[in-house]
């Protein structure tokens, strides 16, 4: 057990050129987190609208939600990653970029569910107020609703983030040489373990500090709900 998995020669020979990956990941992590923050927002307001015109962009979005929420990021990758690609049609790519478009694609549609759940949870005499004052309706989505509903959902959408952290370890099956792809690669060099448990440590402790604020954030809003009340 010690040889195979906790081999400490190994462990610092190897940590170099995981660390590198690792690097890798957190490029991929940051552009996605972007692609992100932007689609499931612009997905989360198309579903919020309610006028009748607006019923075939809804249906859409909605559509769009419940496909990639159903669909296994590992599928995803597998289509866009190798099927896209395979048409001829686009440009030669790095393996990292159809990575991050699968990541943006699937993790969309989880933070535009939560973030209309936190629109809908804005109570309706907040639009009317800010309707009643002469805003608009991209002004009151802007100015009132948005604000509050990412207030009131902060913790869920921080946990999003966590999980789409360890999920950008997947974009190896592509060929993209990350933390995971290196710990691969130099198992099978060394015919020892260590790599992938070092690999799988520096995922840890890259997401120890967001796990401990989204902790913080969470417990902080409770406090603050219960203010006045006794539990």
């Amino acid at each position: 057990m010690q040889r195979s998995f906790f081999d400490p020669q190994v462990a610092w020979e190897t940590l170099p050129d995981i660390l590198l990956g690792l690097w890798l990941n957190v490029r991929i992590l940051f552009a996605a987190s972007i692609g992100v923050a932007v689609l499931g927002t612009l997905l989360a307001v198309v579903r919020g609208l309610r006028s009748p015109v607006f019923f075939p962009l809804r249906m859409l979005a909605t559509g769009y939600t419940d496909l990639f929420r159903g669909l296994p990021l590992i599928i995803v990758l597998y289509l866009v990653g190798f099927g896209l690609p395979g048409l001829g049609v686009f440009p030669r790519l790095a393996p990292e970029f159809w990575g991050t478009i699968a990541i943006v694609l699937t993790y969309s549609s989880y933070v535009a569910e939560v973030l209309r759940a936190g629109m809908e949870a804005v109570h309706p005499s907040q639009r009317l107020a800010a309707r009643s004052l002469g805003l608009s309706h991209a002004q009151t989505l802007r100015l009132v609703v948005l604000p509050q509903a990412i207030r009131k959902v902060t913790p869920a959408l921080m946990n999003d983030f966590v999980s789409m952290q360890k999920d950008v370890g997947l974009v190896s099956i592509l060929g993209a040489v990350d933390a995971v792809r290196s710990a691969q690669i130099a198992q099978a060099e060394q015919t020892n373990f260590t790599p992938y448990l070092v690999a799988g440590l520096l995922f840890v402790l890259i997401s120890l500090p967001l796990i401990r604020v989204t902790d913080a954030v969470a417990r902080k809003q409770q406090q603050r709900e219960q203010i006045g009340g006794t539990v």
